[in-house]
């Protein structure tokens, strides 16, 4: 199964850290070596990378690592192929443009009955579950609001947003990362765990890569940022994990809302 990184954070930060132990997960640590790509929101613009080859071998993720981009909003997703061939056009993230805003999208997981979900405005140009369920969410997210939500209309879309996800994870696993530029938001089908650092920082170890960072080196006692992973990508840190069902919204490294499967909002 593939494997998911996000971060969100209150000040522009490179996510060259974590993204190393990552990449390692891509056919090193790990047995996803059906490609990799990574997107970052930074400066009101976004851009990504992606390639089909295993990320543990890719130059371009060497790029990366050695290149610090620094975003507000990134994500990233290695894969091993289920649904599709191994090929550009199906290496995730996926992005569309709805509102004006570029929205990029990463899933970790398998459905079954997909090709039955309609599609009507958003069309895949792979042949992967994982981009047809985007182009449906995207879609049924559309149709419920023509326009961006006004002001005080934002837990309206995110609970709408749970419900649509909820409805995807009774298709299968549907672990998912999606951003718009503003918020990240995380939904956990089975397996997702995620860790705020912020003041005072410490020293972090990675589980995959013989790398150890002391973060109170390269931030200020304001900094907030918060990485989600599938697996804790650290070793001498306490990550939490998400709850099957659960969403959670998160905007400059804070979590501003959480959906329970049970109903629950907090």
């Amino acid at each position: 199964m593939c494997e998911l990184l996000g971060m969100s954070a209150n000040v522009p930060t490179d996510i060259c850290f974590s993204f190393t132990g990552f990449l390692h997960r891509g056919g090193g640590t790990g047995p996803h070596r059906d490609g990799w790509g990574i997107a970052f929101y930074e400066a009101g613009g976004y851009r990504d990378f992606r390639d089909p080859h295993p990320s543990v071998r890719s130059p371009i993720a060497r790029l990366i690592t050695d290149y610090p981009i620094k975003s507000h909003i990134a994500i990233s997703h290695i894969r091993q192929a289920n649904v599709g061939e191994v090929r550009l056009a199906n290496t995730h993230p996926f992005t569309r443009e709805m509102w004006g805003r570029t929205w990029c999208y990463a899933h970790n997981g398998q459905l079954e009955g997909w090709e039955a979900l309609p599609l009507s405005f958003y069309r895949p140009v792979g042949d992967t579950d994982s981009e047809h369920a985007f182009c449906w969410l995207l879609a049924e997210l559309r149709h419920r609001f023509p326009d961006a939500p006004r002001q005080g209309e934002a837990q309206d879309l995110w609970q709408w947003l749970h419900e649509l996800c909820e409805r995807l994870r009774s298709l299968g696993v549907f672990n998912l990362l999606l951003a718009d530029g503003e918020y990240l938001y995380t939904y956990c089908s089975t397996k997702l765990a995620h860790i705020t650092r912020r003041a005072p920082f410490g020293k972090a170890e990675l589980s995959d890569a013989e790398l150890t960072v002391n973060f109170a080196e390269h931030t200020t006692a304001a900094d907030v940022v918060s990485v989600v992973a599938t697996e804790p990508l650290t070793c001498n840190e306490e990550w939490v994990r998400m709850q099957p069902g659960e969403l959670l919204v998160w905007r400059h490294g804070r979590i501003e809302a959480r959906f329970g499967s049970d109903g629950a909002v907090d």
